[in-house]
């Protein structure tokens, strides 16, 4: 299916809205029936008609076709948060006495679902480096029901390789659930490499512009009915008809802004790593990175993201350097029009900079769409404050 045609026509039924261009929002809790066979049809099938909006609305329904045919997918959800999508993904295929495997190094929400939350009902975690998948066999488990994957994740950047991840999970009959939140369904092609279940942070790429926070469940058509009866229709963690309708205006412009993204980041990263306060680059469409070669053969696009180690004596150093910065902002998420930054020096206190899990003089960049002359000369007069 063209890509043009799904951003811009899929879904968009315009002739039973007034033949609006833009569809508009169905900002409605309820629907009503005339008729009681009406209701009791629509009952016997809440995923495909409209009779509460915690279930099903025409908004966010038009959201579902374009997100799944986006990914090559059969069906797709929409959930109020990145981590509610995760989390549902999770919870719809594990119960008591079960076990998962998960890369190490997710994100942090996802971390904390796995052992801090899951176990208090009995299901248990290994977290494994997922680099080798080795590491995925030697933690399989007769009780393993599902593999997490996060390629890459969006920090350090380590990927797994999905293929090979797929086939082992199809020889025990463990159900996949990836993470695709760095690269988009745009830029790796999880569904068509075997994943059961792709979910997104919408909030980033998706949203675009810093103002929606949604996730994305993406599977087949059966596991979809799973988890909207279960996961979605119980707990309850939707996604508003308005920031549906925010999301279908940001899918218009998606592969724009994924261009100009990548061309300003490429020129920004070739900036940094010949600088000479730089240590070290992490940016997995880099030559230099370990797992290069694997990036470019299951990603058809490397994101905004990076992070850089910098030559600094100590945090104090970091943290001017840090603050010097003023176009880009300092905070969390990423994937929107503003370029970002988060060091891990905020991660702990000064006194305890050391006892960090990352080094304190690591800063992750997102890249947003701004020229990369701007950017550029950003860093040099921040880099000058250092030198």
């Amino acid at each position: 299916m063209d890509i043009s045609y799904i951003l811009n026509h899929l879904g968009e039924e315009r002739e039973n809205y007034f033949n609006a261009v833009s569809p508009p929002v169905i900002q409605t809790s309820n629907f009503q029936f005339k008729r009681v066979d009406d209701l009791r049809k629509a009952f016997a099938n809440e995923k495909e008609a409209h009779i509460y909006t915690r279930g099903n609305n025409p908004t966010v329904e038009i959201l579902r076709k374009k997100i799944a045919a986006l990914a090559g997918a059969e069906d797709a959800l929409i959930f109020g948060s990145g981590v509610a999508a995760i989390a549902a993904a999770v919870m719809a295929n594990v119960k008591a006495g079960d076990h998962v495997v998960c890369v190490s190094k997710p994100y942090s929400w996802t971390k904390r679902l796995l052992t801090k939350f899951l176990p208090r009902f009995g299901v248990e975690t290994t977290m494994i480096d997922g680099r080798n998948i080795s590491e995925f066999e030697k933690a399989t488990q007769p009780n393993t029901r599902l593999y997490f994957l996060e390629t890459p994740n969006t920090f350090t950047f380590e990927l797994q390789d999905i293929e090979a991840v797929v086939k082992l999970a199809r020889q025990h009959n463990i159900v996949t659930v990836l993470d695709n939140s760095y690269c988009t369904s745009l830029g790796q092609r999880c569904i068509d490499m075997g994943i059961d279940i792709e979910v997104h942070s919408a909030t980033k790429y998706y949203g675009g512009h810093s103002d929606t926070v949604a996730g994305l469940l993406i599977a087949s058509k059966k596991m979809t009915d799973r988890v909207f009866v279960s996961e979605l229709l119980n707990l309850g963690a939707i996604i508003s008809p308005n920031d549906a309708w925010l999301l279908l205006r940001s899918l218009r412009t998606l592969p724009i802004r994924l261009e100009k993204i990548r061309k300003t980041t490429e020129a920004v990263v070739d900036f940094i790593k010949q600088h000479p306060m730089v240590e070290s680059l992490l940016y997995p469409f880099d030559e230099n990175f370990p797992q290069y070669a694997l990036a470019k053969k299951q990603m058809q696009w490397c994101g905004g993201l990076f992070t850089v180690t910098l030559k600094v004596k100590g945090i104090e150093e970091m943290e001017v350097f840090c603050n010097s910065l003023n176009a880009f902002s300092m905070a969390v998420s990423w994937g929107g029009h503003e370029s970002l930054i988060i060091p891990t020096c905020s991660f702990y206190p000064k006194e305890h900079y050391d006892d960090s899990v990352y080094p304190f003089n690591m800063v992750r960049f997102y890249i947003g769409l701004e020229d990369p002359e701007f950017l550029i000369e950003d860093l040099k007069q921040a880099f000058a404050k250092i030198e």
